[in-house]
């Protein structure tokens, strides 16, 4: 491959990538990711999955009985820093991982979040 296409590859790849990016930050402006482990865990934070997937940042969501109707669940968004384990951020192993995407900045868990947050 001559040096010209070479530099026009790389051109190509570096706006395709810039490209990704932006359009990532647009689809999810807050950062807020969930990812569903195969454990059953449901994991909630700002979410980075190059080099490693990692969460920072993070709640855990659990699912309780409601004690007075045990045909209903409640929902608890707990931060990890609360844990009693208490993370600075958590290291993902992928093969543990069901699926995981962007919140959308209007989802009941992320307008919790950044009620929280203030």
């Amino acid at each position: 491959m001559s040096k010209r296409n070479t530099s026009f590859a790389v051109l190509v790849l570096a706006v395709l990538i810039i490209l990704g990016v932006w359009h990532y930050k647009q689809a999810n402006p807050a950062g807020y990711s969930m990812v569903y482990l195969s454990t059953g865990e449901v994991y909630v934070g700002k979410l980075s999955t190059f080099p490693d997937m990692e969460l920072k940042n993070g709640y855990i969501l659990q699912v309780t009985k409601d004690a007075t109707d045990p045909t209903k669940s409640n929902f608890q968004l707990n931060p990890i820093s609360q844990a009693l384990w208490a993370p600075e951020y958590l290291h993902i192993e992928r093969k543990n991982v069901v699926f995981y995407g962007p919140l959308l900045s209007t989802s009941k868990i992320a307008t919790t979040i950044a009620a929280q947050s203030k």
